[in-house]
């Protein structure tokens, strides 16, 4: 069993925030569970190396099953992720506004949804995935990643311009920010800001913002059982513990304790493995 994170080469940390890799297998006789996916500030390109992984989203009865090489846009729900019995994934975590710049697709049509990567890359990404699932170390699958990502880099559609390092010091918040500073400090006026930061994220600053907020709230509890509620609350920037279970409801419409229980059934905890947010050196 696999679940690590690698931060990605110097050379491509303007677009990549990590490269994580997944690694399951269960046996013929064991119920594989599935996996309630909460938003996250990301945006990734998933590869699956071997079973693929159904989705299913609140109020669709069908779920879909994600292509072999997958574009996930920026989520602000809960998705039910069904794994297969040997489940390889290596997610690459973009950077907030790498996918628009990358691919010029305005990422607010990419928002609660995903596409197939073969639509934007064809027989390259193609033939990268080919080269991945004919090696079992890690260290070369995330080579083969890294090297088609530079190629990419070398030939984006758009250049980075101030307004996407906003999104970093978002992500990076210990304190309330004042969207109207960004705006400023972004040179553009709020309209503007505004409609350049979806259509770069997906969403809108100050929902980028809560998904942030309530990310650092959900991977505290989880590398911290024994913490309270109020203690997190206000370890992660809320005023109490009413503002976070308010947070809790819009994104997974269960309180926290609710919430936390849930996410408990996860794959990763029949191997005993908490998901927690860590960074690792290839």
């Amino acid at each position: 069993m696999i679940l690590r994170d690698f931060l990605p080469s110097p050379s491509l940390r303007e677009y990549v925030r990590k490269h994580q890799v997944i690694r399951f297998e269960f046996g013929a006789g064991e119920i594989v569970p599935t996996k309630m996916y909460s938003p996250r500030p990301e945006t990734c390109l998933v590869f699956y190396l071997r079973d693929l992984q159904d989705i299913g989203y609140q109020g669709r009865n069908q779920l879909t099953a994600h292509p072999r090489c997958t574009i996930n846009g920026q989520h602000t729900v809960v998705t039910k992720r069904y794994n297969g019995r040997d489940f390889w994934a290596v997610q690459i975590v973009l950077q907030p506004s790498a996918l628009y710049l990358l691919t010029g697709i305005p990422a607010q049509e990419l928002t609660n949804t995903f596409i197939d990567a073969e639509d934007v890359w064809g027989k390259e990404i193609r033939m990268v995935h080919e080269q991945m699932c004919n090696t079992d170390g890690v260290e070369e699958v995330i080579r083969i990643a890294e090297l088609f990502l530079e190629r990419l880099i070398r030939r984006p559609k758009y250049s980075l311009q101030g307004i996407d390092k906003v999104s970093a010091v978002i992500l990076n918040q210990n304190r309330s920010l004042s969207m109207d500073k960004l705006a400023a400090d972004s040179c553009l006026s709020n309209r503007q800001f505004q409609r350049r930061f979806t259509e770069r994220t997906g969403i809108g600053p100050k929902l980028f913002d809560k998904v942030v907020r309530f990310e650092k709230a959900f991977f505290m509890k989880n590398a911290n059982p024994h913490l309270d509620w109020l203690s997190i609350a206000l370890a992660c920037g809320y005023y109490d513990y009413q503002h976070l279970a308010k947070d809790y409801k819009y994104f997974t419409n269960l309180t926290p304790t609710g919430f936390y229980e849930l996410d408990t059934k996860a794959p990763e905890r029949t191997f005993g493995v908490v998901e927690v947010k860590q960074e690792l050196l290839v």
